[in-house]
């Protein structure tokens, strides 16, 4: 089974696709110098079949290539962050805050 992940620029999200199926997506905020990747959903018929991983994947590629950063909020996205610390180097963090009372 080959998965085909997109950018659907206009729909805000990446979107996989499976013999030209749609199968999943990950909805993307677009936001100062990063991507807040707020939610990922696989269709339960590719539920195991790597159509999740193509997507963060691809998402967490295409933002390295625009030398950006990512705040993955979708509880997905951050897990397979945590088991690819190759891709630790895109979380955005937040600088410290300098406010005083």
């Amino acid at each position: 089974m080959a998965v085909e992940v997109v950018e659907n620029e206009q729909e805000k999200r990446y979107e996989a696709r499976v013999d030209g199926a749609l199968a999943g997506f990950a909805v993307y905020i677009p936001a100062d110098g990063m991507r807040v990747i707020t939610h990922t959903e696989v269709d339960p018929a590719h539920e195991g079949q790597g159509v999740g991983s193509a997507l963060a994947r691809f998402a967490l590629d295409d933002i390295r290539a625009r030398g950006t950063k990512v705040m993955p909020l979708c509880p997905f996205v951050l897990g397979w962050m945590q088991r690819h610390p190759d891709y630790a180097d895109l979380a955005f963090n937040a600088p410290a805050s300098r406010v005083t009372d």
